[in-house]
């Protein structure tokens, strides 16, 4: 049972090397800003570490980590240290408006632009179910959430998007 409750290092790095990305992205879908998700990726490695015996395997460990990812992002959302950069980049700051200026043109594609427009609660649910390919019931389980709650969600969504995309088709709007 010792060797089941300690993280040796070789394997903390596999987690790392396996998870970085994907926690990375997600993120950075939330927070918008590359070097604040990559705090909050770390941090959540950082307590992975410190209380992995905490996980007990009812989920994948992916589940786990985003589970970790999102709360820690959306504690980053409701911290001063948000708010206060949320002020000092409505002030002419050129450094980070030609860094945002060059992440915007990335995500100048419509349909990207237009899931980003949605209230969180929205986007997140579509960036699940439909760029990360889970299943209702793997959305509800990372939001802890109902499932009725993600169909719901997703359908609100799907009619925010549709109102913001008029006159075009979309397959993911088509999805029902």
């Amino acid at each position: 049972m010792w060797v089941n409750s300690f993280l040796t290092e070789e394997k903390f790095q596999l987690v790392m090397q396996e998870h970085t990305d994907y926690l990375l992205r997600l993120a950075y879908l939330y927070v918008k800003d590359w070097p604040a998700s990559e705090d909050i990726v770390q941090d959540v490695f950082l307590s992975y570490y410190k209380k992995f015996e905490q996980f007990d395997e009812r989920s994948t460990l992916k589940t786990y980590l985003a589970k970790m990812t999102i709360n820690k992002c959306k504690d980053y959302l409701k911290s001063w240290r948000y708010r206060k950069q949320v002020l000092t980049n409505s002030f002419s700051n050129p450094v980070k408006k030609a860094r945002n200026r060059l992440v915007e043109e990335d995500e100048k594609l419509e349909l990207a632009d237009a899931v980003f427009k949605l209230p969180l609660k929205y986007r997140e649910v579509i960036i699940y179910y439909y760029f990360e390919e889970l299943s209702v019931l793997e959305v509800a389980h990372i939001l802890s959430i109902s499932d009725n709650t993600v169909k719901t969600r997703l359908r609100k969504s799907r009619c925010l998007l549709k109102d913001q995309l008029t006159g075009q088709q979309w397959e993911v709007l088509l999805h029902e």
